[in-house]
């Protein structure tokens, strides 16, 4: 592997905000070099961590076991501070002062709440740059709705083009709004970055994370503005192409999929499968027997592994790919020999994979993850402290009185 990337070496972000959206946009920049200090309570931990602390939980380090909340928040420090606390919010501030970025993405009246805001951070930053990453944007009627990514994907009408035409709108379950919202946040910020550089100004970024799942919905949105009808849902059938789906393998749970888009493939596809397929003739009458012809592809596949499957049907020329589950991903030979799966012990879980970026410069190996995701208040010392200038006695003063700590408490308790 080369050396940690610094293409954003010297950039500090103050990453405010929990869950999946903003912290993987500030996970994609720390990936690049920047110093990305993530900041929690006590008391308001990233939901990600857990929706809820009890007392078991608690001593049982479960803040700092969870999967979701480590794989996106490496390569960053983390601090807590209670914004609450008058002087947590003005330790904040101070903070917000040598940063370049500020990422939060609560609902619209949290920062509020709080007596903070792009206009507050600029009075001690002139070139800060805040992404607010709410929902749905920080104005108009929904401006104040809180969501998750479940609810932007409703939102968003993708459910109403997934799924069959005998069932109701489908989700994907991945909480896609989160996860474009992440990307879309990490372009957002460079580009701010850009300008910033450039013109040496600050900008207060207003991302609405379900406008950013549009383009997903977008064939539907343009049919429905050309025609006034919304596209049926098809399931894994396409209303051009005919074969196109997914067909059962060999084995518990395995699958392949098999399209062909023109006469070329679909005569490529005869030629594999041979008197299963010598019945059907055009492309429309392929379409309009697709159930049969589905059958017959299925009766093929499900007497094969879908890695030996896929080999032959591609070696022909026929699109083609075996579906992957968690452990194929994991265990891949391709991702192996590109180094894509890093390893890094971390405190309370032990050994873990980490997946690269997944971007690289040309001809180099992926860039190495410095730290693992950091436990909730490690870096306090280190930030309040090595930044902020605050003595061993103040760090043990803001500890006691609750400003500060490493551990997740129990709403309205004291520290220990």
């Amino acid at each position: 592997m080369e050396g940690t990337p610094t293409a954003l070496a010297g950039i500090r972000i103050i990453d405010l905000s929990m869950g999946w959206a903003g912290p993987l946009a500030c996970r994609q920049l720390a990936d690049m070099g920047a110093d990305v200090i993530k900041v929690e309570s006590c008391e308001r931990f990233d939901w990600w961590r857990s929706w809820e602390a009890t007392p078991e939980w608690i001593a049982d380090d479960g803040a700092e076991k969870s999967t979701a909340f480590n794989t996106v928040n490496r390569n960053k420090r983390n601090i807590t501070l209670d914004l609450e606390d008058p002087e947590g919010r003005d330790l904040l501030l101070q903070l917000i002062a040598t940063a370049n970025v500020v990422v939060e993405n609560y609902s619209g009246s949290v920062l509020p709440k709080l007596k903070l805001g792009y206009e507050v951070f600029r009075e001690i930053n002139k070139e800060i740059i805040l992404l607010s990453m709410p929902p749905f944007g920080s104005n108009g009627a929904w401006g104040e709705f809180r969501a998750y990514g479940s609810t932007v994907e409703q939102s968003s009408g993708l459910p109403h083009l997934t799924g069959i035409a005998e069932d109701a709108p489908t989700m994907m379950h991945v909480a896609l709004g989160d996860s474009i919202g992440g990307l879309t946040g990490a372009s957002a910020l460079l580009v701010a970055l850009r300008h910033q550089a450039r013109t040496g100004k600050g900008q207060f970024v207003d991302l609405s994370q379900v406008e950013g799942l549009f383009p997903l919905a977008s064939h539907g949105i343009l049919e429905f503005a050309a025609t006034g009808q919304e596209p049926p849902r098809a399931g894994n059938a396409h209303r051009e192409y005919a074969p196109h789906g997914t067909y059962p393998c060999a084995g518990e749970d395995k699958w392949i999929v098999i399209e062909a888009r023109n006469d070329a493939e679909w005569s490529a596809l005869q030629g594999v499968i041979g008197e299963g397929l010598e019945g059907f003739g055009t492309l429309a009458d392929r379409i309009a027997r697709r159930e049969d012809l589905d059958a017959e592809l299925a009766a093929w596949t499900a007497a094969r592994d879908p890695v030996e499957a896929e080999a032959t049907l591609r070696a022909a020329g026929v699109p083609t790919a075996a579906t992957l589950g968690p452990g194929d991903v994991l265990n891949s030979e391709h991702l192996g020999a590109r180094g894509y799966w890093q390893w890094l012990e971390r405190a309370v879980v032990g050994n873990q994979p980490n997946p690269s970026a997944p971007f690289r410069e040309a001809g180099a190996g992926p860039y190495p993850i410095a730290t693992p995701a950091p436990t909730l208040g490690q870096h306090n010392a280190e930030v309040l402290g090595g930044i902020l200038g605050l003595s061993e006695a103040d760090l043990e003063r803001l500890t006691r009185s609750g400003v500060i700590g490493t551990k997740p408490r129990m709403p309205g308790t004291k520290p220990d």
